[in-house]
């Protein structure tokens, strides 16, 4: 009689657990309503250039800051992969220790130096450190090391909920900042001195800029360019992303915990039965910006996790090398796999949201939309200068193909 007396337990548990969340969904907000982005006026653009604009070197030297055991990936890929193809700087991924970095939710790759390799190559420090979203926003050497480049000079770029580490560092005190904007509140108590400034993708205060949510590394990185190498240098690396404009423009207000996104969460969660993986054959010279994109969107459904494919590491465009999770040969049973061409970030992502909300439902490619504070098509008012509808990026399941079972992220 003991495992039915389980049985009625654990429903019993359940069924409260249910009714307490259902209770709590309820008090959430319906979808938000449409916002507008205000404008940027010239003499704040002028401004954020003139504040980015290089102290050290003519040529700079950029430092990616990653912690070994989990870093978030369109964070630190991202930026690292727009300033290497801009070539307007030096630019390194670095982590805190020795071994590869495991990125999340998806992709391992090894960074091209470790902290103290960095410090010992370069007593004058870094002109611009860049501080991606942590596991921890704490860790003790991460902060260590940009505390002490902050001291050396270094320009400190917080990008997403990287400005929590940025504010556990002390670095926020008494600025202007954002963040992404689940974390809003968690930076407040982090840096009760800070002055959170909304309706901006990036907010520049004397020598910290932060950024709100991941996709915003984009319109950030750009700025930055803009400012060490002019307009028409940035602009063609726009081209190259499938950008056509950028600047700090957002609307705030369009990004928030709603009923449909708890709902739709919840839903994907509890049919565990159905979540999968979704495989990605790495190839030399692929873009680590659309792969990075991509890898981070399908593992953000609550249905399904990214995993790659190869026999050994691999270098992309920029140089950077990704750590397969399992060899090619692995890839028994045909899953369903991810086929990535050679479509510009932007337009990858947004195949990326089509091609989810195909295989998950809209709701889905919503939320993951919200996560990656993306504006567009799928959530909010288009300040990012368009979308694109190609299938650049798609799930493809072979004939006969069987999904494999994987743990939701």
């Amino acid at each position: 009689m003991n495992w039915r007396i389980g049985i009625w337990v654990g429903s019993g548990l359940v069924v409260l657990c249910l009714f307490g969340f259902g209770g709590w969904m309820l008090s959430l907000p319906p979808s938000p309503a449409p916002a507008v982005a205000p404008a940027v006026a010239p003499e704040e653009h002028a401004a954020a250039l003139s504040a980015l604009r290089p102290r050290k070197r003519s040529r700079p030297l950029v430092a990616v800051l990653g912690i070994n055991d989990a870093t978030e990936t369109t964070d630190y890929l991202v930026t690292y992969g727009i300033l290497r193809r801009a070539d307007v700087a030096d630019v390194m991924a670095l982590a805190t220790g020795p071994g590869p970095v495991r990125l999340y939710p998806a992709l391992t790759v090894e960074p091209d130096a470790t902290t103290a390799a960095f410090d010992a190559a370069h007593l004058g420090g870094a002109d611009y450190v860049i501080v991606p979203a942590m596991s921890r926003d704490d860790d003790p050497a991460a902060l260590q090391w940009l505390r002490s480049q902050a001291a050396k000079g270094a320009f400190v770029i917080g990008v997403c909920a990287g400005a929590k580490v940025v504010g556990e560092a002390g670095l926020l005190e008494g600025r202007r900042a954002t963040t992404h904007w689940y974390y809003r509140e968690a930076l407040r108590a982090i840096s009760p001195g800070m002055s959170y400034v909304p309706d901006r993708r990036f907010v520049i205060d004397g020598s910290v800029a932060t950024t709100t949510g991941i996709t915003a590394s984009m319109p950030m990185m750009l700025t930055l360019i803009e400012a060490i190498a002019g307009r028409a240098r940035a602009a063609a690396v726009a081209v190259d992303l499938g950008l056509t404009e950028w600047d700090a423009r957002h609307a705030s207000a369009a990004f928030r915990l709603t009923r449909p996104f708890a709902a739709t969460v919840l839903r994907n969660r509890l049919a565990f039965w159905r979540h999968e993986e979704l495989g990605i054959d790495l190839r030399a010279g692929m873009d680590e910006v659309a792969l990075a994109l991509a890898a981070d969107a399908w593992s953000r459904t609550y249905r399904s996790r990214a995993v790659t494919f190869a026999d050994g590491p691999v270098e992309t465009r920029s140089g950077i090398r990704i750590l397969p999770d399992r060899p090619a040969a692995s890839r028994a049973g045909e899953p369903s796999i991810l086929a990535i061409d050679d479509r510009r970030p932007v337009e990858a992502l947004d195949a990326t949201l089509a091609a989810i909300a195909e295989r998950y439902g809209a709701s889905t490619a919503r939320v993951v939309a919200m996560q990656l504070e993306y504006p567009g098509a799928w959530n909010g008012p288009d300040s990012s200068g368009g979308a694109a509808t190609a299938s650049a990026v798609s799930a493809v399941p072979r004939a006969g193909s069987r999904h494999r079972p994987g743990r939701s992220p």
